[in-house]
């Protein structure tokens, strides 16, 4: 672990995710190859892309990725809900080896987060929830039951919700969310996303 915690940290994301990220002097790149050897480098912006992947398994030191649909799963990196909304939070919830556990923790230490460890498949825990929410959403939206105004405004009135499913697919991105909905959709079909959905996402 102390070796771990000599090691310089380096991250790929944008400037809206600094601020929960920023405990102990961490140094921001733009791409893999900028990270140097040995070093730890956590991938605020991984797209799951075979370039992505390969870029990040060409590093020598411990890599962490923003995965929360499950491009990576079985790797060899550490996975961890990076969404917006969550990432920001001191706790988030990850995936990876036993043996990988204990550094990824003195790491986790030195950027102000506590991890929560969950199986190394698709989804976690969090972001299943709030998708299937979204995708209920959406749903409701495509039947015309309500406008995005209203079903916002009744769930957080209604549940206290922080946010409502639309304004919460807003902040996470519709994308993303689509993306978790049809990987998880491939084991089980309640996960299915709503096709308007789809279409808000580019995919359909």
């Amino acid at each position: 672990m102390a070796y771990v915690c000599a090691m310089q940290i380096f991250l790929i994301g944008d400037a809206a995710q600094w601020p929960g990220w920023n405990a102990q002097p961490a140094q921001w790149i733009q791409s893999p190859e900028e990270a140097p050897a040995g070093s730890v480098l956590i991938d605020m912006l991984f797209d799951g892309s075979a370039l992505r992947m390969a870029q990040l398994e060409a590093h020598s030191g411990p890599v962490w990725v923003n995965d929360v649909s499950g491009a990576a799963c079985s790797k060899g990196f550490v996975r961890f809900n990076g969404w917006r909304g969550f990432a920001e939070k001191p706790r988030v919830e990850a995936a990876a080896g036993e043996a990988m556990r204990a550094d990824a923790e003195a790491v986790a230490q030195l950027s102000g987060k506590e991890l929560d460890w969950l199986p190394d498949t698709p989804g976690f825990v969090s972001p299943r929830v709030v998708a299937m929410i979204i995708n209920e959403a959406f749903h409701t939206l495509s039947e015309g039951v309500s406008t995005k105004e209203e079903i916002n405004t009744a769930m957080k009135l209604g549940t206290a919700y922080p946010h409502g499913p639309f304004e919460w697919a807003a902040l996470i991105g519709v994308k993303n969310v689509a993306s978790l909905l049809l990987a998880l959709a491939q084991a089980n079909p309640r996960y299915a996303p709503c096709p308007l959905l789809l279409t808000e996402a580019g995919i359909a």
